[in-house]
């Protein structure tokens, strides 16, 4: 996962996702991807990558909380117990998505990308990520970027990408 010292640059997202798509076509999987901060910038990775149809199977960029709630089935109280940027609320988009989808891969992300919007509790910078496989294995962490908002965007992204990656290869060696 990116450590906040160097940004990928679009070749390594592309490579990361070029990737990412091999594992899943070869285990016969159809990803789904759940946005808010990112604003559909980890699907828009996937789908630059040729013959990702056969793959990917849909996005959801849910930037408001009643989208969060009326697309991907997030519960009003955990909004409001643990706010949009949180695991508990990763965790939940990442099973919507799933829920919403004929995927059995996805993944997450909700977070502060600034420049404003954060606090003591939540700077700027951090993300929360959720990535569940086939409603079995959920994973959920939540990272603390440095740099604008570009650069944390596009950490965030990477590390989507990379946390679905090695979700996947957990599975296929449990499988």
């Amino acid at each position: 996962m990116p450590d906040g010292r160097s940004e990928p640059s679009d070749q390594a997202l592309l490579c990361l996702a070029q990737q990412l798509g091999d594992v899943l076509r070869i285990n016969g999987l159809l990803l789904a991807t759940a946005e808010s901060c990112t604003g559909g910038w980890i699907g828009q990775a996937v789908t630059a990558v040729p013959g990702s149809s056969a793959w990917y199977d849909r996005g959801f960029i849910t930037y408001s909380n009643p989208a969060k709630q009326q697309m991907l089935c997030v519960q009003s109280a955990t909004l409001k117990t643990y706010g949009a940027v949180s695991e508990q609320t990763a965790r939940e988009m990442v099973q919507g998505a799933l829920k919403m989808s004929a995927a059995q891969v996805a993944v997450a992300v909700t977070g502060i990308a600034g420049p404003d919007g954060g606090s003591v509790q939540k700077p700027v910078g951090t993300v929360c990520f959720g990535w569940i496989v086939k409603d079995q294995i959920l994973n959920s962490a939540t990272c603390l970027f440095k740099g604008d908002r570009e650069t944390i965007r596009r950490q965030a992204v990477t590390t989507g990408l990379q946390g679905t990656l090695d979700l996947l290869q957990s599975y296929s060696q449990l499988a």
